[in-house]
């Protein structure tokens, strides 16, 4: 989903790898897109500010998330949002959200979806 950014003197990817093989990871992922951006009509997930579902073996979830601006409005409620979403999901254990700016984020971050939805494609 995200762009895989690397950090050009390590070879490292700046956004660590989601858990995609765990069998939660579709739900969490479509809790995440009923998480909107109050200012932007385009679902969190698609726009791009997921960087990271890790869903440890224990269903323990950890969300990596970015926000299009660090002085963006919602930014303390944001995590509180996202965690909300996916708390009730069946099986998950426990949910923590981290908020990152590295890498920031980009336009080049949102799905094809959410650039027609916003009128760039």
């Amino acid at each position: 989903m995200t762009a895989a950014a690397k950090d050009p003197i390590e070879g490292t990817p700046l956004i660590k790898p989601s858990t995609t093989d765990h069998p939660l990871y579709d739900s969490v992922v479509e809790a995440c897109r009923t998480v909107f951006d109050p200012e932007i009509p385009v679902n969190i997930y698609d726009l791009g500010l997921i960087y990271t579902i890790d869903i440890s073996p224990e269903n323990d979830v950890n969300i990596i998330m970015s926000l299009t601006a660090p002085g963006c409005p919602v930014a303390g409620e944001m995590p509180g949002w996202v965690a909300d979403a996916i708390e009730p999901l069946p099986g998950v254990k426990q949910v923590d959200v981290e908020m990152t700016f590295e890498p920031q984020w980009g336009m080049e971050m949102m799905s094809d979806e959410a650039r027609l939805e916003l009128g760039f494609m």
